[in-house]
């Protein structure tokens, strides 16, 4: 019988890592550089979590849904009947935004709290068990206020912990950067914390992860090395056993 308590990723070593996977209503960070992983793993979290009979949705605040869907194609995981099934949602953020009237640069309180409720909604009427939110830097760049950030995030964790849905936010740092967000609010107000990051090797950039914190469980903190591959999309393997 599968332990409803975890939200399996379907990674198998991140599960073992995480004790299971995830404690279910979580908020996750995923932070890390650009080209590191950070929305494949997400969107195979989403695709494995129909094998579990978890439904999804994929809030994207950086990419168009064209793209989106054209980038993840090369992935055995990411099958588009998912998309017309129901059973995995893509939603553009700022189309949301725009056809709200919100200022498309800067929201106020009131306009973060009808952007927070509108996700919320959505999230309920589609049975949402796993959120992503692609990403929040951009997300934090109409907020800015570190009030308003603070307040929008822990209002969309603490509702959807109340769904008993799981929730990744994915945090873009610059590179060679040891912080886990752009704003350096996002990670105190999130449950876990996964870091995805770069080790230079002969002249190669090799991907890592490293599961920084994850409250409600106990995990491991070893670094592994990531790798994607066309058929099992995100793979990893300890460091120690790894050919670098």
């Amino acid at each position: 019988m599968a332990d409803r308590t975890r939200c399996k990723t379907g990674i198998e070593v991140l599960d073992a890592e995480l004790n299971g996977g995830f404690p279910i209503g979580s908020t996750v960070l995923i932070s890390g550089g650009s080209g590191v992983g950070k929305t494949t793993l997400s969107m195979q979290f989403l695709a494995n979590g129909v094998k579990y009979g978890d439904r999804g949705v994929f809030f994207t605040a950086t990419e168009t849904i064209s793209k989106l869907k054209k980038y993840q194609s090369g992935y055995d995981f990411f099958d588009e009947k998912l998309l017309k099934t129901g059973e995995i949602s893509i939603i553009d953020l700022w189309s949301i935004s725009d056809r709200l009237g919100l200022n498309p640069e800067r929201y106020d309180l009131e306009e973060a709290t009808i952007l927070f409720e509108v996700i919320r909604d959505i999230t309920k009427e589609l049975d949402a068990k796993r959120l992503i939110i692609d990403s929040i830097t951009s997300l934090c760049f109409r907020l800015q206020e570190p009030e308003i950030i603070r307040d929008f995030i822990f209002k969309l964790g603490s509702s959807l912990t109340v769904m008993n849905c799981t929730t990744i936010l994915t945090s873009e740092i610059p590179p060679k950067t040891f912080k886990y967000s752009i704003y350096e609010i996002e990670e105190f107000i999130s449950d876990g914390i996964l870091f995805l990051g770069d080790i230079e090797r002969k002249g190669d950039l090799i991907r890592t992860l490293q599961v920084v914190k994850m409250r409600g469980t106990a995990h491991g903190r070893s670094k592994y090395v990531l790798t994607m591959s066309s058929k099992n999309g995100i793979e990893l393997a300890p460091m120690l056993k790894s050919n670098i």
